[in-house]
């Protein structure tokens, strides 16, 4: 752990910190993809230093942590592009361990066997040359039928849109590694997206989540549930629950045969029970205004865990969230106890036991268990150590702000913050305003180094949690329906706009950050002056043709998504350009840096390089980094640090603060 004495008043943005971007990025990412292996917690945990790869953790029952799978093995799926849940294990009647895993590079299946001395992962789906080939992610080992069950998707052809999408069988015993005939098929193709079969516990019934173009999954999905027969085949399949305006985000299986799911039926998503015996679901936590799941952006996320004395562990909050057991009967629902804010949609189940991932303000993620018999949690992996002395991070503010129309604007606020400094007296600080991806996400109250890398140098940061974003309920969620580029635009400003009227921000030093969706909302930020007069603005590989990414320049899951952010394409073309920041860009006046991953299929690099080309044609000063092997979201170490360093510089140069810490970064007309 590193200190530093340096103590005294010194100009914003000036001042020494520890806290340097190759630490950041060493920190970043999280543990994710929790799963048993027996009595064992297995997961996934980011590599920044070994090219951004995936590693497989295990927890022995003596708390040692090993990697399972050494350099290059990549364990992540390419599913949606965003992935999925892209492993799963069992212990075999020998006591050893058998796992299938994903392995990026090549996006087959494995499978592996750890304890067998010398042993290799063997493949177990082939490969193919159609298009972007074939995917698999969460996968359900059936170790009684010699197979593994998991979603498959199949591109047909080379456009981004030529795919098809399964829950298909997969022989163990690698018949299928080099024959695509050897893959069964247990569902059609009529819906466009799936997540993977849940199966009762007698194993007679399987539930899964569909929905269909132009659908988002946090706008409309439904319940599909089927028989499955002696053969291994899933017959009678009707819909249960859910519907076009209804988003279920979770299905799972409760001890005594009932369909347990979360819907937002009625404004919230919120778990419900279905009975054997039932044509309906029954809400468990009626009347309770909080989500009890979020949007599904990956495949086999889990906010819901039914444990084996028919308790039920939920996370659920309204902005931050927490672990809560659930009692279905009763109605009652109890809180563990401890420092953090943010739990995850990862939990799993150990008989009475359920472990997640979580992180508070001044702690990062790390492997949680709460053992619901005594309330007890305690953290059993990924602990989090601080890497420099905690005094340096930031002290976040929970904020609502007032938007136009006099609507509420959730805000997490994190002002400059240093143990050994502060700000002149006649001095207010500069700022930042982040806008989330997604645009259907939100920013965690969490611990990020990044955001601590600038508040402990003396620039503040503002986490905007703009109308459309999830965690507070369905209608704020819809807030952008239709308004991206506009909602999101005024939320933000209207944030910046209140940090300087209440002396909080410099009001000629607030600069506008975001990636992927947040990327879009600060290229749209920068072409409206008369919104908000921005310093400068970070891009960090973003959306900015509207017209491209809705006739192919995007992957398929998204590629109708404007339908519901802009309108339809058919029916409202004008708006399509009048929203796209690069038919605006003779309005913007403030520099710019833009980051691009050369290899990113969801925010592809021509549409940076319009960006780029315009902003030479009229002269806007500007840089643009673009990243080898890097896709949509940054992962190797060196990558972050440039980034971060180079957002630092643009930051000092628009500011008039003076570094020597960090390279210049050159603006070019």
């Amino acid at each position: 752990m590193t200190t530093t004495t340096d103590t005294g008043a010194a100009a914003y943005g000036t001042w020494p910190s520890p806290i340097g971007a190759d630490l950041a990025a060493l920190h970043d990412g999280r543990p994710e993809y929790l799963g048993t292996v027996g009595e064992e917690v297995w997961w996934t945990a980011p590599r920044p230093a070994e090219d951004g790869r995936r590693t497989l953790v295990r927890r022995r029952a003596d708390g040692r942590e090993e990697s399972v799978l050494p350099a290059p093995w990549n364990v992540r799926s390419r599913v949606v592009e965003y992935g999925g849940h892209p492993w799963a294990g069992t212990v075999r009647p020998d006591g050893t361990a058998l796992v299938v895993f994903v392995h990026f590079a090549d996006q087959r299946l494995y499978a592996y066997e750890p304890d067998a001395p010398g042993a290799r992962p063997r493949p177990l789906t082939p490969l193919s040359a159609v298009g972007e080939g074939l995917r698999w992610a969460d996968p359900q080992l059936r170790a009684d039928r010699g197979e593994v069950w998991c979603v498959l998707e199949e591109f047909t052809g080379a456009a981004p849109t030529d795919v098809r999408r399964v829950v298909a069988a997969v022989p163990l015993d690698g018949s299928a590694a080099d024959d695509r005939a050897a893959v069964r098929e247990l569902t059609d193709d009529r819906h466009r997206f799936t997540t993977g079969l849940r199966l009762s516990p007698d194993g007679r019934h399987a539930a899964r989540i569909v929905w269909d173009h132009p659908r988002m999954p946090w706008d409309g999905t439904e319940v599909l549930l089927g028989d499955v027969t002696d053969d291994g085949r899933i017959t009678d399949v009707r819909t249960v629950a859910g519907g076009p305006d209804e988003s279920v985000c979770q299905v799972d299986w409760a001890p005594d045969g009932s369909l347990l799911y979360v819907s937002d039926a009625a404004g919230w998503w919120r778990p419900y029970r279905r009975r054997p015996d039932a044509t309906t679901g029954t809400a468990l936590c009626p009347g309770r205004n909080e989500e009890f799941g979020g949007a599904l952006w990956k495949v086999g996320q889990r906010w819901l865990c039914p444990l084996d004395d028919g308790l039920i562990a939920v996370v659920h909050g309204r902005g931050t969230t927490t672990l809560g057991v659930l009692d279905p009967e009763r109605g009652e629902l109890v809180d563990a106890v401890g420092p953090w804010t943010e739990w995850t949609s990862d939990l799993v189940g150990l008989g009475e036991r359920v472990v997640g991932v979580a992180a508070g303000p001044y702690g990062g993620y790390e492997v949680v268990e709460l053992d619901t018999r005594t309330g007890h949690t305690r953290v059993v992996g990924a602990q989090h150590r601080d890497p420099v002395d905690p005094a340096h991070y930031p002290r976040p503010q929970e904020r609502t702000f007032t938007g136009p129309d006099g609507r509420e604007i959730h805000a997490q606020l994190y002002p400059p913050h240093h143990p050994g400094h502060t700000g002149p007296d006649d001095e207010l600080p500069p700022f930042v305003i982040w806008a989330h991806g997604g645009p259907t996400g939100r920013f965690p109250l969490a611990l990020d180094l990044e955001v601590a890398y600038f508040t402990s140098r003396g620039i503040g940061v503002a986490e905007v949690n703009y109308g459309g974003s999830t965690g507070y309920g369905r209608e704020y969620r819809n807030r952008l329906r239709e308004q991206w580029g506009v909602v999101d635009v005024a939320d933000c400003a209207a944030v910046a706009r209140a940090l300087a009227e209440e002396g909080t921000a410099d009001p000629d030093r607030i600069a506008v950050r975001g990636g992927s969706a947040g990327g879009w909302t600060a290229a749209a930020s920068l072409t409206r002056p008369d919104v908000f007069p921005y310093a400068c603005g970070t891009i960090i590989y973003p959306v900015l043709d509207l017209m491209g990414w809705a006739t192919g320049e995007t992957h398929d899951f998204e590629s109708r998504y404007l339908h519901s952010l802009i309108g339809p394409l058919a029916e409202v073309p004008d708006r399509y350009r009048e929203r796209t920041p690069l038919h605006r860009m003779e309005r913007v006046v403030a520099p710019f840096l833009l980051l691009q991953g050369l290899d990113d299929a969801i925010c592809p690099p021509v549409q940076s390089e319009r960006l780029r080309d315009l902003a030479v044609e009229r002269g806007i000063p500007h840089a643009y980094l673009t990243f080898e092997g890097e896709g949509h979201g940054f992962r190797k170490a060196e990558t972050m640090v440039r980034a971060l360093e180079a957002e630092l510089a643009l930051y000092a140069g628009a500011f008039g603060i003076e570094r020597t810490d960090v390279p210049a970064l050159e603006l070019g007309p």
